[in-house]
């Protein structure tokens, strides 16, 4: 027989192992959607560069594909653990986001280098304020993207695509493996 402060220990222990489980789960999804996102943004950056007149429809294919491959690991993350991690809702929230991106990119008259340095700087604002719940990690990440995207904005000419190409494309996909370690 236990008394209740071996009880109450017991449980500690249980919710404790419960939260490094679900914070787990939280960094597996999100290492893989970030290794997703960063080879796609890296090849968006990469055509901009190469190929400045293909760069909208470059950036059309990296948002659709993106969009799709997340809510495909999302599901393939819910077959795996049984543990719903991505829903109706994380992709409402997907398309508001990049509503609202789209409408201030709308009202700013962005011109390409502007709009290189947008998108990072606004994806990055949410995993910073993602590490407020889920993990140091992400706020750590967005601030450092941040930090290098307004490097690259202020001190790099013509090779601001290509610079970006490794900064953000290049970071995301190491920002994945290294909460994959996490």
């Amino acid at each position: 027989m236990i008394d209740s402060l071996e009880a109450a220990r017991a449980l500690g222990d249980i919710e404790d192992v419960m939260k490094r489980v679900r914070q787990s789960q939280t960094y597996r999804l999100s290492s893989l959607l970030m290794m997703l996102w960063g080879v796609l943004v890296f090849v968006g950056n990469l055509v901009t560069y190469l190929t400045p007149v293909h760069a909208a429809k470059a950036w059309l294919t990296v948002y659709v594909l993106g969009l799709a491959g997340s809510v495909v690991l999302g599901a393939a993350e819910k077959a795996r653990s049984g543990v719903r991690s991505f829903d109706v809702r994380a992709v409402l929230a997907f398309v508001m986001f990049f509503a609202f991106g789209f409408f201030v990119e709308a009202i700013g008259h962005f011109g390409p280098r502007e709009m290189g340095a947008f998108w990072p700087v606004y994806f990055m604002l949410f995993y910073g304020l993602a590490g407020l719940w889920f993990g140091i990690v992400f706020t750590i990440f967005g601030l450092c993207v941040t930090a290098l995207t307004l490097v690259g904005y202020l001190f790099i000419g013509a090779a601001f695509p290509l610079w970006m190409a490794f900064v953000n494309g290049g970071g995301l996909v190491l920002g994945g493996l290294w909460m994959r370690r996490s």
